[in-house]
């Protein structure tokens, strides 16, 4: 947890290798996953770039291989899962084998697939041919099969144009398809003015289409005419429609044995067709299961190439230059990769790494595990903090599950989501291997340790509410007992338990299970919530307040502790943290056991009333016999604390700016009596000279807090946006902590009429009616439960506990202006491509 308190402490290094260990300890680096490289090379084209060669390789190699897992997914041919032992980069000279491996599977896939092709296009040819010959034995009559088989004649063969000479009728026959049937048959009849004679039967079972294997729908036709003439033009038509003509004897005889042929033919096809598919599936299973290895290395080698192009070369070209970002607790390891990428070679001299100085401010890196990551990405959606920033996730692990259980507070929801969030903390392995899980999914599973949490603390709370889907649990007994008789509380509605004669003691833990049956509930709840979010919401903002003290004394800014800090906690302690104190003083004062009339609760004044008072200089008259205030000189002790207050307002809008000033002019007046910068040079207008390695410079490089180019002016202005902005904040923000109430009454209301308008119906039931209905009721009240109660306000109530931490308690030390450490890393690189893919 140390290294979450704030980000890792940065080094820019320079890395010098020799080009023949360049890829292997590059492949090191990209193992350890912990150096962020600069683009030296900026200014070049991507094109000219020393290892573009290299990149198109790689990029030829994923296609091919895109390519073949496209077809062994077509075949339905499941790859093997290989993250337990997940591939090194290859050898550059072992690639030369990868290559023509998948180059010669390549090829024989093409020639698969095209030779697939052209034989079912021939198999569908063929069945069609088989579907005209035998859907057209029924267009031909038996006078027609006279007329037109000139083998029955005597006297020899008839030639066709003989046969229409004399007054026989030509056809022809095809297969279109279903859709352009209606078309097709009115062209016919334009053309040929109504002298065409269409007979068609639409074929039972679809045929698929020999490229995509989706089905078609097709009709058979024959077309009888009568003249060359309108054949020529049928023949056109038929080929604008993309009709397929296929020979049809007249002869029925002649039908018979050409079907018989064709059924033949088909058979020896669908046989060399069922081979074909075989030797298909045979290679692709050889080839998928070394196809997941293929490409995490092709992956590998294509990141390797692609980060040496942004190394530089010297001049002399025996050495590769590049700068990165390495957090210091890395050095050693980065070292040693350089060191074994060196040695994998057998190179004689050595890679070594040179740490450098700069005033660039370095990336932000929080290390962290699978129970942090999830709290840390939280905060990163906000903003990336700024260098060596407070990290405030470390504190969101257990404040952002208090305050989300503060409003999502029952015992029942708050166990679906316990069980919900334990099963994917306990199958964390099994469900991480699920890749296709869609973008919701992936955003539960990340953050099952946050959904954990959620429900353990909501089960707190609901225990300390008693609450469980709308009902209390008896567990101590309750503490009120009842000292009238049965008569009298039938008879009186309005009957009221005094806690001085009714109440023994105090209830051990949470709230007194009567509660559930007073009609003053609502009431007390109310009050009783509100008091609390107050509370809760001014500890949280006093804290952030205090986080800021640690980003100060980190970046040296101890003048700030002085003239932002104390200011700020003065104004939001002496206001709204009196405010809290004045509740816990009247809970303690108030109580229905003392003789002394003024403090008995009926007397206890409002505390919200008694603040507005306070900021107003106003006065209320008290109930008789009660006092206005609940101790001596409390007046003037508030009075005391507004002023001081408004003192904090001018203090924090003046204090920076006028110290500003004075260290400028201090510093202008030091350098000039000394004579160490200026020397012959004169300053342009305007400008004010710093000394080398001053606390003011360090900062502003650290962590963007520095004023030193600034304007006064431009400060003054800043300066009077934040002061407003705090104090305005501090009174929105304590409203807005008014939202825990809000919600988790809401809750409450929520889950009792989903009990009263829908469970209880089966509950009031007559025995054996009710048993049915409830068992059909239990299921919608489920359905609800789980719908509204637990998804939709548990979402409501995760935004709202999200907005607390951003806006109420971040912005009082977080900067967030920071950019992220991205590492050259095999394993992010892989891993974020699966998720896109």
């Amino acid at each position: 947890m140390g290294d979450m308190f704030r980000s890792e402490q940065m080094a820019l290094c320079q890395v010098f290798i020799q080009p023949e260990a360049a890829y292997t300890s590059v492949s090191e680096l990209g193992e350890t996953g912990c150096v962020q490289f600069r683009d030296l090379n900026s200014n070049v084209n991507a094109f000219q770039r020393k290892f573009v060669t290299e990149v198109r390789r790689c990029d030829e190699l994923e296609r091919k291989i895109r390519y073949i897992e496209t077809e062994i997914k077509k075949d339905g041919i499941a790859l093997p899962d290989i993250q337990d032992d997940i591939p090194r980069a290859p050898n550059p000279r072992e690639i030369i084998d990868l290559e023509a491996h998948l180059e010669k599977t390549e090829t024989e896939m093409i020639e698969l697939a095209q030779n697939e092709v052209n034989m079912k296009s021939n198999y569908m040819e063929l069945t069609e041919l088989r579907k005209v010959l035998e859907n057209t034995q029924g267009f031909f009559s038996d006078q027609e099969v006279l007329n037109l088989d000139s083998t029955n004649r005597p006297g020899g063969v008839i030639d066709e144009a003989t046969a229409q000479h004399r007054g026989r009728l030509g056809f022809v026959a095809g297969v279109i398809n279903r859709e352009r049937v209606f078309a097709f048959e009115r062209m016919l009849w334009r053309i040929s003015r109504g002298n065409v004679f269409l007979r068609r039967s639409d074929l039972d079972e679809p045929l698929n289409d020999p490229a995509t294997g989706h089905p078609i729908y097709k009709t058979v036709f024959v077309a009888f005419f009568q003249g060359e003439q309108l054949k020529n033009r049928i023949k056109k038509v038929c080929t604008g429609f993309h009709a397929s003509l296929y020979p049809c004897p007249s002869s029925h005889n002649e039908r018979e044995e050409m079907v018989k042929n064709v059924r033949t033919r088909l058979e020896d096809l669908k046989l060399v067709l069922s081979q074909t598919e075989d030797h298909r599936s045979r290679v692709l299973a050889t080839v998928s299961k070394n196809l997941p290895s293929w490409s995490i290395m092709v992956k590998k080698m294509k990141a390797i190439y692609h980060t040496l192009n942004l190394f530089n070369m010297d001049v002399t070209k025996k050495c590769l230059i590049g700068e990165c970002w390495v957090p210091t607790k890395d050095l050693p390891i980065v070292q040693k990769a350089l060191s074994d990428g060196s040695a994998a070679v057998g190179s004689t001299i050595p890679s070594f790494i040179n740490v450098i100085d700069t005033n660039e401010m370095p990336p932000t890196f929080n290390r962290t595990n699978k129970f942090t990551r999830g709290f840390q990405n939280l905060i990163d959606s906000y903003g990336i903090a700024s260098y060596r920033e407070c990290n405030p996730a470390l504190y969101t692990c257990i404040t952002f599950p208090f305050l989300f259980a503060v409003m999502f507070g029952d015992l029942g929801h708050g166990l679906i989501l316990l069980l919900f969030g334990g099963w994917m903390v306990v199958s964390e392995q099994k469900l991480a291997r699920i890749k296709n899980g869609g973008e919701i999914w992936n955003i539960f599973f990340g953050g099952r340790y946050i959904i954990l949490l959620m429900g353990l603390f909501s089960c707190y709370t609901g225990f300390i509410y008693n609450d469980v889907f709308s009902k209390s649990m008896n567990i101590f007994g309750s503490n009120w007992k009842n000292q009238y008789n049965t008569s009298t509380v039938l008879a009186n509605e309005h009957l009221q338990l005094d806690p001085n004669t009714t109440a023994i003691g105090v209830y051990p833990l949470g709230l007194d299970p009567v509660w559930q049956l007073a009609d003053n509930k609502i009431i007390f709840l109310n009050s009783f919530k509100m008091k609390l979010s107050i509370i809760v919401g001014v500890l949280h903002m006093i804290f952030g307040v205090c986080m800021s003290v640690c980003n100060f004394v980190h970046f040296k800014r101890y003048s700030s502790i002085f003239l932002e800090f104390v200011p700020q906690v003065l104004f939001l302690l002496l206001l709204f943290g009196y405010m809290v104190f004045m509740m816990f003083f009247k809970w303690f004062k108030y109580n229905p056991y003392t003789d002394f009339t003024p403090d008995t609760p009926a007397c206890a004044p409002s505390v919200l009333i008694m603040f507005i008072n306070m900021m107003l200089f106003k006065r209320t008259p008290p109930f008789p016999n009660c006092n206005e205030y609940m101790f001596e000189s409390q007046p003037e002790l508030q009075k005391t604390f507004v002023i001081i207050g408004l003192i904090c307002i001018p203090w924090m809008l003046l204090g920076k700016p006028l110290y500003i000033l004075a260290t400028r002019r201090k510093t202008v007046a030091h350098v000039k009596h000394n004579g160490e910068l200026t020397g012959n040079m004169e300053l342009a207008e305007g400008e004010t000279p710093l000394p080398t390695g001053s606390s003011e410079n360090e900062e502003g490089a650290g962590g963007a807090h520095g004023h030193d180019d600034e304007p006064m002016s431009e400060i003054y202005i800043h300066q009077g946006i934040h002061t407003i902005e705090y104090v305005l904040s501090t009174i929105s923000h304590t409203a807005s902590y008014l939202r825990l109430w809000a919600l988790s009454l809401a809750h409450a209301q929520l889950s009792e009429v989903l009990w009263n308008m829908v469970l209880s119906l089966g509950l009031k039931m007559s025995p054996y009616t009710g048993a049915i209905a409830l068992y059909v009721i239990f299921g919608a009240w489920c359905l609800f439960t789980l719908a509204i109660l637990v998804m939709m306000e548990g979402l409501s109530a995760f935004l709202h506990t999200l907005r607390l931490h951003w806006v109420e308690f971040m912005s009082k030390f977080y900067e967030g202006m920071g950019y992220v450490f991205q590492p050259f890393s095999f394993k992010s690189i892989i891993d974020g491509e699966e998720e896109e893919g």
